[in-house]
């Protein structure tokens, strides 16, 4: 009786949570190889480090500012998942 109970509490994780993983991964790892690249690029067109700081500095903010937007949506519509999920759909579709 133990044994059913135990087995019974076992619980594997989700095929679609193993995906999403595995594709945030992916996303997360093509990102990381490009951003290195971003001053070589920057420089091939002729701008200099004022200009890779501004770009930077746009970046971060915006990703700031979507962080905390999300965040209060969130919160408001109490779903997490729906948001997770469109922000992997996003990734999916705009990413390199």
């Amino acid at each position: 009786m133990t044994e059913d109970l135990i087995n019974n509490t076992k619980k594997r994780i989700p095929h679609v949570v193993i995906m999403l993983g595995i594709v945030s991964l992916f996303t997360d790892a093509a990102s990381e190889m490009i951003y290195p690249l971003v001053p070589v690029y920057i420089a091939a067109l002729g701008s200099g480090a004022i200009l890779l700081g501004v770009i930077e500095g746009v970046a971060e903010t915006t990703a700031s500012m979507l962080k905390l937007i999300s965040g209060i949506i969130s919160d408001k519509i109490g779903k997490e998942s729906c948001l997770f999920l469109s922000a992997i759909q996003y990734l999916l579709f705009s990413g390199p």
